[in-house]
């Protein structure tokens, strides 16, 4: 349920109402808008007093909502919610961005020329994974804190924000403290704890689907991160698992405009991870933009062939440079655009 204030309601009247919904025992969300404020109310609700919020000074009107995610869903808030990475990196608006760079951060050249090669590219934030979740326990799981470092370094010569994965709760404040944006992998995309804990920090979360998940569990499972006051949740597309043998996971553009109907924060799309195959990244990219993504987050990595992780669906450096030119086309033609990352 949901508390829409009206157009002139003061700091005074919203607080009464937080006020009102503390006291019935219930969780309290302020939502501010371009032209209303809302109070989503959330928690068990049997326990919700509609008389008594209608009549609460400055409320236009109490809304419930259906969809078991509250805080996530369109009718919270009716304009889309925008994310800032940085200044030169806000997903939600008419811009589209770019996140690119490798799987993992295996070396300081690596991440280095990474991270020159994007901002070369005109790409808007660096990826690159510290921690990396395996499926082979043998295999490669990154540098942890040195790899966070040698991102950090990347950041402070090319100014390109920093996106990567905690893996556990006790991993968010040490990542945290480097990253511009903190990701949540497919494999944790159901982890409450892990994402009660970025919740409860500031930083913008890029929030990945799992691989198994329905879009209503997806939303719900948003719920976790925004309950505990995070607004700056980005949602991301990356494929799901299907009987389709061709690419190593199905990537559903479809949910792109069916999530826009259904909740109003940011989508990204992850080709690389949806495909499989770098030789699809571009056109998928090139789709995904179509289909009204805001953002995409592509790998690549200067060196594919030798690369420690995922070099089958990683592109490399020109092959980002070309793409990002024709996306500048495709965004114009579906009235969006694609900003020089300054």
């Amino acid at each position: 349920m949901i508390v829409v204030m009206k157009a002139d309601a003061g700091e005074q009247q919203v607080r009464h109402v937080v006020e009102i919904v503390q006291e019935m025992g219930l969780k309290d969300h302020v939502i501010v808008g371009t032209d209303l404020t809302v109070v989503a109310v959330i928690g068990d609700e049997r326990k919700i007093d509609q008389g008594t919020l209608e009549q609460a000074p400055g409320v236009d009107r109490v809304v419930p909502i259906l969809h078991p995610y509250k805080m996530a869903a369109r009718e919270s808030k009716k304009e889309p919610t925008q994310v800032r990475i940085s200044d030169a990196c806000v997903l939600g608006g008419n811009a589209v961005a770019v996140i690119a760079g490798p799987c993992s951060v295996e070396s300081e050249k690596q991440i280095m020329d990474s991270a020159r090669q994007v901002k070369a590219a005109g790409g808007h934030a660096l990826r690159g994974g510290a921690f990396k979740p395996r499926t082979n326990p043998y295999a490669f799981q990154g540098l942890g804190e040195e790899g966070l470092k040698l991102l950090a370094a990347a950041r402070d010569e090319t100014g390109l924000a920093i996106v990567t994965e905690a893996l556990t709760p006790s991993e968010v404040d040490l990542v945290s403290e480097y990253a511009d944006c903190i990701q949540i992998g497919t494999r944790n995309s159901q982890n409450y704890k892990l994402l009660e804990a970025v919740g409860k920090q500031p930083k913008p979360v890029l929030y990945k689907r799992g691989m198994w998940m329905t879009l209503d569990e997806y939303l719900q499972a948003s719920e976790y991160i925004l309950a505990q006051g995070n607004a700056n949740v980005i949602l991301c597309e990356r494929g799901i698992r299907t009987f389709e043998d061709h690419t190593r996971n199905t990537l559903s553009l479809s949910v792109v405009p069916e999530l826009h109907q259904r909740s109003h924060l940011p989508i990204v799309v992850d080709p690389s991870h949806g495909t499989g195959y770098a030789r699809l990244v571009a056109d998928m990219s090139r789709a995904a933009v179509a289909a009204g993504a805001d953002g995409l987050a592509i790998e690549m990595h200067p060196d594919p062939e030798h690369a420690m992780t995922d070099g089958a669906q990683s592109i490399t450096p020109q092959g980002l440079a070309d793409l990002i030119v024709t996306l500048k086309r495709v965004a114009q033609a579906v009235d969006r655009v694609i900003d020089s990352n300054g």
